[in-house]
């Protein structure tokens, strides 16, 4: 055996060693919903290597509601897209975003993809996801990105939802919170682990802020973070515990407040592959399989949130 396989089984084997499910979180939420709920689950084509076909008829078999991907720029992208999104009876959603680090440029950038995903779709989105301005731009700006983006989902009936993500203009809590106070019309995608990265910690020491993002939230990425990573390396390690327990509080918070509501909620597992998954050196062999963990995460977020 070469060192290669050496080092793919020596890690496979011990990943099998971590795989239990999680009791805890096993048991549905307590509490019941009004009608109208209902969980919508979404896949990540981050990391898939086939097809769009061949995606879409994965994430079908696995049990997903829908796929979350970024807007297509081409013809011929968007219509092998809408062909399997049709053949495969799939939901989806959009992200958009903005390129240039020149801000008017940005900017331009950025309203031309809000309104090609929100108009030009043969299947409307359930809701774009947009990654929304950058860290080094000014308050000023990225609020007037928001205002955009208010401006196109008033008009296209279609939500568009600002993700708390490193390097965007929502990249840390105490950032955040300054636009969730400036902005009223501001809706989240919650992808909280970025914020356990930024600020070093499980935001132990930031409630207040959190809860106000939690108010905002009408999406997840559901991805575990820790203090130093926006990822864990598989959560159904031991280890990991404290760091699931965590996000699954702050999720819990957010189920409640639609169930109560009666609105529908989406939610993405958005586990990553390398970087984003660690990787042994010299071979860059991944410690875990990205798409098991987010099955995993999809069948446990069915079970507690059903």
């Amino acid at each position: 055996m070469d060192r290669r396989n050496f080092l793919r089984h020596s890690s496979l084997a011990g990943a099998a060693l971590c795989i239990p499910a999680l009791p805890a979180f096993s048991a549905p939420l307590a509490g019941e919903a009004k009608e109208g709920f209902k969980l919508i689950i979404m896949a990540t084509n981050w990391g898939y290597e086939g097809t769009t076909d061949e995606f879409c008829a994965a994430a079908k078999k696995a049990g997903y509601d829908g796929i979350e991907v970024w807007w297509p720029t081409s013809a011929e992208a968007q219509q092998e897209l809408f062909a399997a999104l049709s053949k495969h009876q799939l939901e989806v959603g959009y992200l958009c975003a903005g390129y240039d680090s020149d801000y008017t440029k940005h900017a331009h950038q950025f309203e031309a993809a809000l309104k090609a995903a929100t108009t030009q779709s043969k299947q409307p989105p359930l809701y774009i996801n947009s990654h929304s301005g950058r860290d080094y731009f000014t308050f000023e700006q990225n609020a007037a990105l928001i205002d955009i983006t208010t401006r196109i989902s008033a008009a296209s009936g279609i939500p568009v939802y600002h993700e708390t993500h490193r390097s965007r203009m929502l990249f840390a809590a105490h950032v955040a919170r300054q636009f969730i106070t400036a902005k009223p019309a501001l809706r989240l995608t919650l992808d909280i682990s970025h914020w356990c990265n930024v600020h070093e910690s499980l935001l132990e020491d930031q409630q207040e802020t959190v809860s106000k993002a939690l108010e905002r939230a009408s999406h997840i990425h559901a991805r575990i973070g820790h203090a130093e990573g926006p990822q864990v390396n598989d959560p159904r390690a031991p280890e990991w515990d404290n760091a699931v327990k965590a996000h699954f509080s702050w999720w819990d918070q957010v189920v409640r407040r639609h169930r109560e509501a009666g609105k529908p909620l989406t939610i993405l597992t958005e586990f990553g592959p390398a970087d984003y998954l660690p990787a042994l050196p010299y071979t860059r062999q991944p410690v875990a399989n990205q798409w098991d963990i987010n099955v995993y995460m999809m069948q446990q977020l069915r079970q507690r949130y059903k």
